[in-house]
């Protein structure tokens, strides 16, 4: 992940199983990809949930105070989450 513009995580799915999720800030989007396995290929994930936008959030905030990102990667951000998710309390 030597990409500024690069964020990953794991999760944990429902059924306890692991995924590992990264995404790309280029062009004013962000992109998700996600992968069960360490060589398994990533796969672009079309409507990423609520749950990833919040960890994403959370990556973001981080990097703006060891001051890797500029605070208004964070609006730009918000803005995102609330245009899909207008009930999600940011």
């Amino acid at each position: 992940m030597a990409n500024k513009a690069q964020i990953g995580w794991e999760r944990r799915l429902e059924d306890g199983s692991k995924l590992e999720v990264y995404v790309v800030h280029t062009g004013g989007q962000y992109r998700f990809f996600a992968r069960a396995k360490r060589y398994d290929e990533w796969q672009p994930v079309k409507e990423a949930p609520l749950e990833d936008w919040l960890e994403l959030l959370d990556a973001v905030r981080r990097r703006i105070t060891r001051r890797k990102l500029m605070p208004d990667d964070e609006e730009r951000l918000l803005r995102a989450i609330k245009e899909r998710f207008p009930e999600a309390e940011v």
